[in-house]
């Protein structure tokens, strides 16, 4: 009786057992590969999944993008410079059943690919073009490793090159390189603002010139233009005076006389300038006579109108009276 509850138990154990080895466990980011008796059988997804003890095993892959460090090695370019170079690879498995039975270990694979790809390409590029092409080398090693890792059911996302780094004297060559190009274009920018300065101070010159000239003339223009008009005004207002007392003279039928009056008064105005030599008009021993004839026309009681001034014939009409002249 002993014996059996041993055997029972034992069998209990050994169903517990069984009953755990039968159910596998995968993860969301895991693929499964079930191999019956060293064959591949089938490929599990995440979850519980159920399989013979004994018989079956299982390999878990993940699926998840995994970064692979490329290490530093120093690389020769087009123009014989060592350079010292290292990258990253970030990839990811896209059939676990060729990651598996495909390559004994991609990882490796990729790091070495990467490596034999990189002194290829550095090797066909100047150090200058090396400096500034990261793009151009992440995205050419990217295509080869994809091309390469794909039957081995990996797919390379993305290359990033971490360093390149020349050599200490050459990078001290290239800092003096860069010194010597910046001072080059900081005196270029130099003699180039001094040369727009000096170019923009002869311009604004020449433009104050300009301006200065074009405001005399302008300003001579305006002066003459008043001038003009001042001077067109006052022979205008003159013209009208003359016309005026004309017509007023013909109008009153003024005699000889009072003609002589008029030049009488006008030769105070005649004398009253500065120069030293004075002429009279012709008729002033006429005018003279005539006066002598008034004061004694005057003295005899005969007014300017008596008969002494009646067969004188006075100024035809529409005839100007004689200007005195200067």
């Amino acid at each position: 009786m002993p014996g059996l509850i041993i055997f029972v138990a034992a069998l209990v154990f050994f169903a517990f057992i069984m009953v755990g080895m039968s159910f596998r466990v995968i993860r969301p980011f895991e693929k499964g590969l079930v191999e019956r008796l060293g064959k591949y059988q089938r490929m599990l997804d995440s979850g519980l999944n159920v399989i013979i003890p004994f018989f079956d095993s299982v390999i878990k892959v993940d699926m998840r993008e995994m970064v692979l460090e490329v290490p530093s090695q120093m690389v020769i370019t087009k123009d014989n410079v060592v350079v010292e170079v290292d990258a990253v690879i970030y990839a990811q498995v896209t059939d676990p059943v060729r990651s598996r039975y495909e390559i004994f270990n991609y990882n490796l694979a990729a790091t070495k690919l990467a490596q034999t790809n990189l002194r290829n390409i550095i090797g066909d590029m100047e150090l200058d073009q090396s400096l500034t092409s990261r793009d151009a080398i992440n995205a050419q090693l990217r295509d080869v490793l994809d091309t390469a890792t794909d039957k081995w059911g990996v797919r390379v996302n993305r290359v990033e090159l971490q360093r390149i780094d020349p050599p200490q004297d050459i990078t001290d060559a290239m800092s003096q390189q860069m010194k010597a190009e910046r001072l080059k274009r900081a005196n270029i920018l130099g003699a180039e603002g001094f040369k727009q300065a000096a170019i923009l101070k002869a311009e604004g010159g020449k433009q104050a010139v300009i301006l200065e000239a074009e405001g005399k003339s302008e300003a001579i223009k305006r002066v003459a233009e008043a001038e003009k008009y001042r001077q067109v005004t006052v022979a205008e207002g003159e013209a009208g005076a003359i016309m005026n007392v004309f017509t007023a003279i013909h109008n009153g039928k003024a005699t000889e006389d009072v003609i002589m009056l008029k030049y009488l008064e006008a030769l105070p105005k005649i004398a009253n300038g500065q120069a030293s030599k004075l002429f009279l008009p012709l008729e002033t021993s006429k005018m003279l006579g005539s006066l002598a004839a008034a004061v004694e026309a005057v003295a005899s009681g005969k007014g300017f109108g008596g008969q002494g001034s009646e067969n004188k014939p006075g100024p035809k009409p529409g005839a100007a009276p004689p200007a005195p002249q200067a």
